[in-house]
């Protein structure tokens, strides 16, 4: 077995009363990718932090081999300093690195490098943190939610960029597809310690499952043995003194066993407080279409939408989902065509944009709306310690400054605010971001037994194969097509994922939230512009272009000989080989050569 590139050992942190980390075992070797798994405030975060040095320890060791390199992702960038994002990222590069490769991984994720962090958004804040973790391709990356906040089809780009390095990786993600198609073993966090399987993602939850069965059974067992031994204690106690004294001090040890032992969380308990039926009917649109500037985001779109159905739409950010949903519930009125809704629609929705919530108010306020210790769940007052419970929030928790929760913690906040309202329609923008496994689970078993109609957005794929009957993608031009079934299904039927145009992410991001006018005219400009590997690869092409034509001729020397197939003929198999993909790389570095600079000269004539 390949040596440990970083090893923690016996690691131990204890925050409060109850330990965070309790002799943390974790291991990973050159090109291991390792998804670490747990339930919110297990201290994955943590354990991330001090793997990448970031958090000391109470206790336990920390070995990274010698010239290792390791780079750390965040939940949440700090851009203090930074004047640009590419400034940001070309600080993540060590000495020697290539800093062609800043400009390029930012380019690859939909920015130019000259956006202030300032002003940015929360997709956009990703794509820099990924952009500096992956520039100076480190030989380990530790990813703290590297999904958060980012697009289906930048998600796939990074899935697809992480699975071709030789990097090991430590991922923590609720992202079920992300981490089965990237992880190769598992390591699960679970009340301070972990348990590891040389596995991936896709045989977790099995594993986990067979697992608190046997704890169970085990405790199950304990719990029987102590009643006997109270039985004998009260009932079998007899003249010998010496074998009692054991057998008594026996029955201490297991009923310390008994109160030592953690029990696994519970889950959430998610229900939505359900209005009277709607109409059958929910809404119909016809033809309904909106423009910003001159970029047309919706186009003669039409749809009929029944009660009972769930409606997934994706897309790449910037295409316009948030204003279709808009459209559809209302919020924001067509340019044209019509919107037609039924009767009796109570409607309750999840905006994706926590920071709309004070971070000085405290949990109980933020769920009761202040000055009462009620909380109204379907029209019904209701104490808010006992709601806070069913979102696994503690009581101690009531008190709490928003600003010190976890972004779990507010992603179950935020679930709680939506579900207490009576709703026949919920209309969720990103409800999975920040969720644990085990709340996804049970968010997909609430929607599955709610009796009303759905609308949301995700780009969690697993999540909307699981929950959605139709999906709503864009095609390009402002048109968007309804598929039948789940994420998987629409992939199917277009039989083409989802386009990206990485140059105009960034600036559609900015144009769809209102900043955008000005975004606007620079993106259709940006079409007309030669970027960063384009004028890169006008400069080094015909350097390219002299080297292969040396080597051909190289070759060609070698082939002119009459008798080397027979003196030697692996030099002759050798040789005509390399010939070969010579004259096919020269053909290729000569077409794009020839498309560049037909494109460099069409921009100076314009």
């Amino acid at each position: 077995m390949a040596p440990p590139l970083i090893q923690l050992k016996d690691i131990k942190l204890t925050f409060g009363g109850t330990p965070l980390l309790s002799g943390v075992e974790l291991s990973v070797s050159t090109a291991e990718r390792v998804c670490l798994i747990g339930r919110n405030g297990s201290g994955k975060s943590t354990l991330l932090k001090i793997a990448a040095g970031l958090v000391e320890p109470d206790s336990g060791s920390r070995f990274v081999q010698p010239g290792a390199t390791v780079r750390y992702l965040p939940q949440e960038p700090d851009f203090t300093g930074f004047a640009t994002t590419l400034a940001y990222v070309e600080d993540g590069l060590a000495p020697g690195d290539d800093h062609y490769q800043a400009r390029y991984v930012l380019e690859q994720l939909g920015l130019h490098g000259d956006e202030d962090p300032a002003h940015i958004s929360g997709g956009e804040a990703r794509r820099a943190a990924l952009a500096r973790v992956l520039a100076p391709s480190p030989d380990i990356l530790l990813l703290d939610e590297p999904t958060n906040h980012l697009d289906l089809t930048t998600i796939e780009w990074l899935e697809s960029e992480l699975g071709s390095r030789r990097s090991a990786l430590v991922i923590i993600s609720h992202d079920r597809r992300f981490l089965s198609n990237l992880s190769r073993s598992t390591a699960w966090l679970d009340r301070g310690q972990i348990k590891q399987i040389d596995k991936g993602f896709s045989a977790f939850e099995a594993w986990r499952d067979e697992v608190l069965a046997e704890e169970e059974r085990d405790q199950h067992k304990l719990d029987r043995k102590i009643v006997n031994e109270e039985h004998w204690l009260r009932y079998g106690v007899s003249g010998r003194r010496k074998r009692n004294v054991k057998r008594l001090g026996n029955l201490y040890a297991l009923r310390e066993q008994r109160q030592d032992y953690r029990g696994a969380a519970g889950n959430a308990n998610l229900a939505a407080s359900e209005a009277d039926k709607s109409g059958k009917l929910i809404i119909e649109a016809k033809g309904i279409g909106r423009t910003y500037g001159d970029r047309s985001i919706v186009e003669d779109f039409s749809i009929r939408v029944q009660r009972g159905d769930r409606i997934g739409i994706v897309g790449p950010n910037g295409a316009g989902k948030t204003t279709l949903i808009e459209m559809l519930t209302g919020g924001k009125p067509p340019d044209r065509g019509s919107i037609r809704f039924g009767a009796n629609i109570e409607m309750a929705t999840l905006d994706q944009h926590r920071e709309s919530l004070d971070p000085k108010s405290t949990l109980a306020d933020a769920l009761t709306g202040g000055g009462s210790d009620n909380v109204m769940v379907g029209g019904k007052p209701r104490h808010v310690v006992s709601y806070m419970k069913d979102f696994l929030f503690a009581q101690e928790q009531m008190r709490t400054p928003l600003e010190v929760l976890s972004g779990g913690e507010r992603g179950r906040l935020m679930l709680a605010r939506a579900l207490a309202k009576p709703s026949n329609l919920l209309v969720l923008d990103e409800p999975t971001n920040d969720l644990d496994l085990e709340t996804l689970d049970v968010l997909e078993e609430m929607l599955g037994d709610y009796e009303g109609t759905v609308i949301l957005i995700s780009h969690d794929r697993d999540f909307l194969d699981r929950v959605v009957t139709s999906v709503i993608a864009p095609e390009g031009d402002g048109r968007w097509i309804e598929y039948a079934g789940g994420y998987s299904d629409m992939l199917k039927q277009r039989g083409a994922d989802l386009k990206r145009e990485a140059a105009k992410v960034a600036a559609d991001d900015r144009k769809e939230s209102g900043k955008g006018a000005k975004a606007g005219a620079s993106s259709g400009a940006s079409k007309r512009k030669l970027n960063f590997n384009d004028k890169h690869a006008l400069e080094t092409l015909p350097k390219t272009m002299a080297k292969l034509q040396a080597e051909i001729a190289k070759q060609q020397r070698f082939l002119d000989d009459p008798n080397l197939y027979k003196k030697d003929r692996k030099k002759f198999d050798s040789a005509s080989a390399a010939l070969s993909t010579a004259q096919k790389e020269l053909q290729e570095a000569e077409d794009k050569w020839l498309e560049l600079e037909v494109l460099r000269e069409e921009i100076e004539q314009a």
